[in-house]
């Protein structure tokens, strides 16, 4: 079976629109949210948020196929994460041609151009909607658009799993490279749900921190006793799923080795996840067990990238499907959620995710869960409070649950074939 292998990285977040200064902030616990700017929101009850500012145009207006204002901020997020991730793999960033493809993951991509759309349809008419309304807004916009920048002529689609999509998408992508379809895809994750709707309407299910509006670098508590609620954020992680074959073929080097992916669905409730992690427990095991590994033997070796929302449901849930899977070794776990400096990403965390996880076994540092102050006796593990650490790990688990009861988990391995490794 064709070995996968993490070939590039790209970022675009509230923490930072390149790889390296993502890195940066997130080992030294800088927290990426703050009042949003871009929307008033003043009127809502959420008015914070980990927005993206500032990005670079001409790496996304890269030819003339692609353009900004043709594009929601879903798909300009992803053609500037896809930009960078070729190029830190070293693959062409023109003419690419089929033996790549693009399967990316999004939640509620093209919110924005909707919410704006509508608007001008109900205030100014019919004839004032934008002709490029659906091409900037359908699901399948974002891989749409990568394609066309980079000249990619494989498959090209979207996953769509709220919470869990680009968990999905990456699990589809090593599938993909597995049964001989592609020598590398472009995978990973995107989203811009930053919108008045958006924050309305999580805010209003009460799935959403309400009392921090004062202090948001403060706001979300994964696993702290005084969590209440996640706060959205904005913005892709792309990375470069590449064969063996063709990583070597053209002397090319890995963040990290991915081994293997599982999901299930909890059949519970739509919006709720089943408080005993039943299924998420089954995906983590498929995981585990399809990767080969024993839990009881690799606890003391293993990162576990939490899905950490900052709600009383998740952090207990999640924790209880990890002692149940792991039993006393549960407690050699090194467990963080980096939802806690960037906020919920929604389509694009599970990506975020996976890339802090390269990045750590790489350079054996592992990011913090900062704001935690008050332990939760429903949540007794390891969660690199507040400070990252100086591990060697071999390797990461990443877990992902989404509103429709999904339930993802990869597991990725630190490259050991010297020729292979990152320096």
């Amino acid at each position: 079976m064709e070995r996968i292998f993490i070939s590039g990285l790209g970022l675009v977040t509230c923490l930072g629109n390149d790889r390296e200064t993502f890195w940066n902030n997130l080992t030294t616990g800088v927290c990426g949210l703050d009042t949003l700017k871009i929307h008033d929101t003043t009127d809502l009850p959420v008015n914070i948020g980990g927005e993206v500012l500032k990005v670079d145009r001409s790496r996304i207006n890269v030819n003339d196929k692609v353009a900004m204002k043709k594009m929601d901020r879903a798909s300009q997020f992803a053609v500037l994460a896809a930009h960078e991730a070729l190029e830190d793999a070293g693959l062409p960033t023109s003419d690419i041609g089929e033996d790549a493809a693009v399967i990316l993951g999004a939640g509620l991509a093209g919110l924005e151009t909707y919410e704006y759309q509508m608007e001008r349809l109900l205030t100014k008419g019919p004839s004032r909607v934008s002709p490029f309304t659906i091409p900037m807004l359908m699901p399948n916009a974002p891989p749409g658009n990568v394609s066309l920048a980079f000249g990619i002529q494989g498959t090209a689609y979207t996953t769509s799993s709220a919470c869990s999509s680009s968990g999905h998408a990456m699990i589809d992508a090593m599938h993909y490279l597995r049964r001989g379809d592609a020598e590398f895809v472009v995978t990973g994750g995107t989203e811009a749900s930053l919108t008045r709707l958006g924050i309305a309407s999580f805010s209003n299910m009460k799935a959403m921190c309400r009392n921090r509006n004062d202090e948001p670098k403060v706001s979300m508590r994964p696993f702290d006793s005084d969590r209440s609620g996640f706060i959205m954020a904005e913005g892709s992680s792309i990375l470069i799923f590449e064969t063996e074959s063709h990583l070597r073929k053209r002397g090319g080097t890995a963040w990290a080795e991915v081994i293997s992916g599982a999901s299930t669905s909890d059949s519970y409730h739509l919006v709720q996840p089943d408080p005993e992690g039943r299924k998420a427990i089954v995906a983590i095991k498929k995981a585990l067990d399809k990767a080969g590994l024993n839990p009881a033997d690799i606890a003391d070796q293993a990162y576990v990238s939490a899905h950490g929302t900052s709600t009383k449901f998740n952090d207990s849930m999640e924790t209880v499907a990890l002692k149940q899977i792991f039993g006393d070794a549960a407690q050699k776990l090194q467990i963080s959620s980096i939802k806690s400096m960037l906020g919920h990403m929604i389509g694009a965390a599970c990506a975020v995710e996976m890339s802090a996880c390269s990045m750590a076994l790489t350079r054996g540092l592992l990011p913090p869960t900062i704001n935690y102050e008050t332990p939760d006796p429903d949540c007794d593990l390891n969660y690199i409070p507040n400070t990252a650490i100086e591990k060697d790990v071999r390797y990461a688990i990443n877990n992902s649950f989404g509103f429709g009861g999904h339930n993802v988990s990869l597991v990725i391995k630190k490259v050991e074939d010297d020729d292979l490794k990152r320096c």
